[in-house]
């Protein structure tokens, strides 16, 4: 199915299961909404309602912007799932999102309303962001041996989060 993104773009996205209960699956850059399959059919056999979304320049989804996918509104398409599992009844929303995913899942988090989002799981992703604008419950977590063109990524990703989450003296 396809959904409609605030800026006119349009969002290819699979659906799993029904139940109050929602995860919005957010793809990283090498990957698309496949890529969440078995973890959405997972879910589902839980008792979870999920939807894998495309981004914009993946698959048949387009939108504003999808040039340049680094610098792309994604934010704006996972609001549209988001939008999407509110209006099928599903109460308690989590998101999770993968490395890219995880960027525009976080922005998507910090623009919602107060209580709409139940919680965020980033998986080896850098909000664009500070990660101190995420209010409400949240996890990260990325693999010790996780690497791009720069190098390992933890050590980044590590020192970002310090420098935000951890209480200093």
């Amino acid at each position: 199915m396809s959904l409609s993104t605030d800026d006119g773009g349009l969002i290819y996205c699979d659906v799993y299961g029904e139940s109050s209960r929602g995860v919005v699956l957010a793809h990283g850059g090498r990957f698309n909404k496949e890529s969440w399959a078995k973890q959405a059919q997972e879910l589902k056999e839980a008792g979870f309602r999920s939807i894998a979304i495309d981004f914009r320049g993946y698959g048949r989804s387009r939108g504003p912007g999808q040039s340049d996918i680094f610098t792309a509104p994604l934010y704006l398409d996972v609001l549209a799932a988001i939008r999407y599992v509110q209006g099928t009844g599903t109460k308690n929303i989590s998101l999770l999102g993968g490395s890219l995913g995880g960027s525009a899942a976080a922005e998507a988090f910090i623009r919602t309303q107060s209580r709409e989002i139940d919680r965020v799981v980033l998986l080896a992703a850098l909000p664009n962001s500070p990660p101190d604008r995420l209010k409400g419950r949240k996890l990260f977590i990325i693999a010790r041996d996780d690497a791009d063109g720069a190098g390992p990524r933890l050590p980044r990703l590590k020192a970002y989060y310090e420098k935000f989450l951890i209480p200093r003296s």
